[in-house]
C-alpha cells in the first residue's frame, strides 16, 4: 500500500491533504506516514473545514494512547510473543505493527473504516511486518488470545466494550487518556505514561496522560 493511497483518502476532505513520514515522539522507533501539518499554513475554507469536521481522518494522526500503547509493548516484547493478537479500532495501525515488530504469530488490524485499515497496511509495509485486516468486528477470525485497544472509550456508550474485549480473548491490553475510572476490576492499571497527539492538536493537558491496563479473563 502506497502513500498515495493515502493521500487519495485525505483529499476526499481536504484538497491540499497529504501524509509524510514521520516518527510520532511517544514511539520513535516506528516511522508511519502521518498528516503532513505543513499543509495547514493557510487557513481551511469554510467547506474545507465542514469537511475535515464531519469525516475526520482519525487515522491520519497518531494518538497519544496509540503512542504509548505501541511502545510499552515493544518494551514488552514477552505480553505478545507468540500470540494471536487482534488490535481493535487500529487507526494508523501503530499498535499493530508494534505487536508484530514485538514477535507476535499473527496479527489482525480491525477497522471499520477502509481508508484506516489501508493506512494500516502501508504503515505495516513502511515497518517491514505484514498484518491481517478485518474489517466487521462480527467477522473476526478466531483464536485470538490477546486484544489491543487504544483510545476507544472516548464515547461514553463504548463502555461496554471492556466485557465485549475480555468475551473475545482471555486477555486484553488496554490504552485510555480520556476516561480516568474505567469501572471494571478485571482492568488493572500497568502504567501512566505522558504523550501528545502526532501531529500535536493541542488537546488539553489531562488528555495527555496515558494509563495502560492489562486484563484477564476471570479477573
Amino acid at each position: 500500500m502506497s502513500p498515495e493511497r493515502l493521500n487519495e483518502h485525505l483529499r476526499k476532505t481536504l484538497s491540499r491533504g497529504r501524509v509524510t513520514e514521520t516518527r510520532p515522539a511517544g514511539c520513535p522507533d516506528l516511522p508511519l506516514y502521518l498528516f503532513d501539518p505543513g499543509v495547514l499554513e493557510g487557513p481551511l475554507s469554510h467547506d474545507e473545514a465542514q469537511a475535515v469536521v464531519a469525516e475526520p481522518a482519525y487515522w491520519s494522526f497518531c494518538w497519544a494512547s496509540g503512542q504509548v500503547l505501541a511502545q510499552w509493548i515493544l518494551e514488552h516484547p514477552e505480553v505478545v510473543r507468540g500470540k494471536v493478537v487482534l488490535d481493535f479500532g487500529t487507526g494508523s495501525g501503530v499498535v499493530a505493527v508494534a505487536a508484530a515488530l514485538a514477535g507476535a504469530a499473527r496479527v489482525i488490524a480491525c477497522d471499520l473504516d477502509p481508508a484506516a485499515l489501508d493506512a494500516a497496511a502501508a504503515n505495516a509495509a513502511l515497518n517491514g511486518v505484514a498484518l491481517e485486516y478485518c474489517r466487521d468486528w462480527n467477522c473476526r477470525p478466531s483464536g485470538v488470545d490477546l486484544m489491543t485497544a487504544a483510545d476507544v472509550l472516548y464515547d461514553p456508550d463504548n463502555r461496554p466494550l471492556l466485557d465485549v474485549f475480555l468475551d473475545a480473548a482471555p486477555e486484553v491490553l488496554l490504552a485510555d487518556s480520556r476516561v480516568r475510572n474505567l469501572g471494571n476490576d478485571c482492568y488493572v492499571q500497568q502504567a501512566v505514561i505522558e504523550a501528545r497527539t502526532w501531529p500535536d492538536l493541542n488537546e488539553f493537558e489531562e488528555f495527555n496522560r496515558v494509563r495502560i491496563y492489562r486484563a484477564s479473563r476471570g479477573g
